[in-house]
């Protein structure tokens, strides 16, 4: 045993049942009333009588943008990126990206998400603060057709940047990530393609998130987003599309075809008055693999996953006028990434993403505070799905270590400081 890491969990309630856990090296090695026994190495963690809770997968966002929270709050998409986003990122440093991202873990960890994928600049320093974090996340350099310079010179900076993401851990993988159609031209959307073949990567990019960028694809290509993407070979199984708001009846059967998968956003698209929602029900009947995001904390303005998802399935329910339209067992799968193979594995192969509480799983798992009001009384998924945030945690288990501990994370004020300093540097705050 000398060298590996165990977890022992002790006093949790899972299906009306006590148990303890036990995890080695993060990995589930146990479940069950009698496997509590441990030694003076091993970690432990009373869980006090509080629920195990598979933790949550955050489909899309950009971690670093917990910088901008509250900037630019009160305009349009575009607007939104031209005149508040874009020329603060043009000074954006690595250790701006570090803390930004630092914080953005922290808010994740306290509110139940254990991975994410992400896309943004300087992506080193986000992959040095996953690392630090101790969380898991699939990271995109974003590609962008440069104004300024040529795309040979652009591409042999991208791939120096997966060279570099490809040397940290095992929690952290790594993706190819044209921003949009609208910000990447034909041959990029075309190199993008072949170099995440080259290199066996996933693919995440934005896709219809605006009336105006389909109108914009069908002037200048001739057909919808989807079948554009689909024609340069962008659609795969390794695919992630994000947002999809405006995506119609034949492209969602022709994603679920394709295998790929779509990560809903509701709340920065309702946020930025994109003027629709994603279109769950027609996804669903075309068995669309779907998962559930924050977007940045820019648009959100919140990292609360939890939180997000009874935004998800409200907005469902009121824009089909059908209380029936998603129940909460599936609104919860989604949110645990039970719904998309690509997001719930966060880029590691073979990691089955149908039962997150199980022996062989890896070790990424809450525990729920048995005394929060909104979880004392009724069915656990529903009050997940509707009553609860993400402060009902009360500890996050990433890889069998024990983040936080009754709320507490070691490292926070620190945190926050460095943060608020990186924000004041850009004048953000």
């Amino acid at each position: 045993m000398s060298g590996h890491h165990r977890l022992v969990v002790t006093g949790a309630e899972l299906d009306g049942e006590t148990v303890s856990l036990t995890a080695l090296d993060g990995t589930i090695t146990a479940i069950g009333p009698d496997v509590a026994d441990h030694t003076p190495a091993d970690e432990t963690l009373d869980a006090g009588g509080g629920m195990l809770c598979p933790s949550l997968v955050n489909g899309h966002t950009h971690a670093a943008m917990t910088l901008f929270r509250g900037h630019g709050d009160d305009l349009p998409l575009m607007r939104w990126l031209q005149e508040a986003i874009w020329p603060v990122e043009a000074r954006l440093e690595e250790e701006d990206v570090y803390w930004g991202t630092r914080l953005a873990c922290l808010e994740m960890i306290r509110s139940g998400t254990t991975g994410f994928w992400d896309m943004y600049w300087q992506p080193v320093g986000t992959a040095r603060a996953v690392e630090d974090a101790g969380l898991r996340a699939v990271i995109g350099p974003p590609l962008f057709d440069p104004p300024d310079k040529p795309l040979e010179d652009r591409n042999r900076e991208l791939e120096e940047r997966l060279d570099q993401l490809a040397s940290f851990g095992g929690n952290i993988a790594t993706a190819v990530a044209p921003h949009a159609i609208y910000t990447v031209g034909t041959a990029s959307l075309e190199y993008a393609v072949g170099l995440a073949s080259e290199r066996g990567l996933p693919i995440h990019i934005h896709l219809s998130e605006t009336e105006g960028e389909v109108l914009d694809c069908v002037e200048a290509h001739g057909m919808r987003p989807a079948a554009y993407l689909d024609s340069l070979g962008m659609l795969t199984p390794s695919t992630t599309l994000a947002h999809g708001v405006w995506l119609d009846r034949e492209e969602l059967e022709l994603i679920a075809d394709r295998g790929a998968t779509v990560t809903t956003n509701p709340v920065a698209n309702m946020k930025l008055a994109v003027g629709g929602s994603f279109p769950y029900p027609e996804a669903r009947r075309a068995g669309v693999s779907m998962a559930l995001g924050t977007d940045g904390a820019g648009s959100n303005n919140s990292l609360d996953l939890m939180a997000d998802l009874k935004t998800f399935a409200l907005v469902q329910r009121h824009s089909a006028v059908d209380a029936e339209v998603i129940p909460i067992g599936e609104a919860w799968a989604i949110a645990t990434g039970r719904r998309s193979e690509l997001i719930g594995n966060l880029g590691r192969p073979g990691v089955p993403a149908s039962d997150p509480l199980t022996v062989g799983a890896p070790a990424d798992f809450l525990v729920l505070d048995p005394e929060a009001p909104e979880l004392s009384l009724g069915n656990p998924t529903s009050n997940l799905v509707y009553a609860a945030s993400g402060s009902a945690v009360k500890d996050t288990v990433i890889n069998g270590r024990v983040l936080m501990r009754d709320r507490q994370i070691e490292g926070q004020e620190e945190v926050l400081i460095r943060a608020r300093e990186r924000a004041a540097r850009l004048g953000l705050t």
